[in-house]
């Protein structure tokens, strides 16, 4: 990874994990430009784990520190292990990532990074490995993959979601072992598009990765159904001036919006009766009481957000200055 710690040494900008030793065990390496490297020092910097698939590492700049993130097993069952450091020397003890009540399933790559557009944000895409299928008759070996995907605002307590993220598609080989495993990182490739690139014909002499596309920030979202639904935010603060959302409607679908106090009353010249009937398709739309969309005088104090929708879909919400 390129180290975007700013006191790193220029002949240390690139810097590496990688298993090696006689036992298992994470070696740092580093580089002046990403081509030629050398061992930070002999010694692993991490030994608790197993280390045979994706070992991750980076500066992470929200909290000053790098973390890493690699496999292990716990009672027998694949899983994520995670530790920081503040001078990619000096780890602390690996912890095993918490998933709350989320159901216990072998997890073989994690992919987990920063998320770009809300750094604070941890957005992690696992492989989820199932040992005991075959759907192929002529593949060799058992067991297939798809890909799961969970977020954290701590790196180590995690949500994550059962339903598969990445299924795996027609083809029938990648219905076999050690495919749709994602590759590490995000990358914005349009206006309104993120690519995720994951692998496909493992075993076979056609193994290739694949690009993935997916809407920005629509990772998952809250959604009602023709019917209507809505939805009341805990208390927050928040800074800005202004409301932003990233949503998709129907043609006859529509989103509004409720700004509340702590106990959920609508505050004066905030509430869905004064709200827009919001319809589209928008990565960013300020959001508008009547003529006004300065949320401004409600900054530092805790408010609730109620959003009301009919066939519609919000994917991220973000409160941001007015440019001048």
């Amino acid at each position: 990874f390129l180290d975007a710690n700013p006191d790193t040494p220029p002949d240390q900008k690139w810097k590496a994990v990688a298993s090696a030793g006689p036992k298992a065990s994470l070696v740092p390496f580093v580089s002046a430009d990403g081509y030629r490297w050398k061992r930070l020092r002999d010694e692993p910097i991490i030994t608790k784990g197993a280390f045979d698939s994706q070992n991750l590492a980076y500066w992470n700049t929200a909290i000053g520190k790098y973390v890493e993130f690699h496999r292990g097993f716990r009672d027998g069952v694949r899983d994520i292990m995670t530790s920081t450091s503040e001078d990619f020397l000096n780890w602390t003890e690996p912890e095993w990532l918490d998933y709350g009540n989320a159901r216990r399933e072998h997890l073989y790559t994690n992919a987990i990074t920063t998320y770009f557009r809300a750094p604070h944000i941890y957005l992690g895409f696992p492989c989820r490995f199932v040992p005991s299928r075959k759907k192929v008759p002529s593949h060799k070996e058992k067991g297939m993959n798809d890909g799961l995907f969970m977020s954290s605002r701590d790196g180590r307590h995690f949500e994550r979601w059962g339903k598969a993220f990445l299924r795996p598609g027609p083809d029938d080989l990648v219905w076999t072992d050690r495919c749709n495993y994602a590759s590490w990182g995000l990358v914005q490739t349009g206006d309104t598009e993120l690519s995720l690139y994951y692998s496909e014909h493992y075993r076979y002499p056609t193994a290739r990765l694949r690009r993935s596309t997916i809407r920005i920030d629509g990772f998952v979202s809250i959604g009602a159904d023709e019917r209507g639904g809505e939805v009341l935010t805990r208390p927050l603060t928040f800074t800005g001036s202004r409301l932003a959302v990233n949503y998709s409607t129907s043609a006859a679908g529509s989103i509004r919006f409720e700004l509340c106090d702590a106990d959920g009353v609508a505050l004066k010249g905030f509430s869905l009766g004064e709200s827009e009937w919001l319809f589209g398709n928008e990565i960013e739309h300020t959001v508008h009481w009547g003529e006004n969309s300065d949320v401004g005088r409600l900054a530092g104090q805790p408010v609730r957000l109620r959003i009301w929708l009919r066939d519609a879909d919000l994917y991220s919400f973000q409160f941001i200055d007015i440019p001048n």
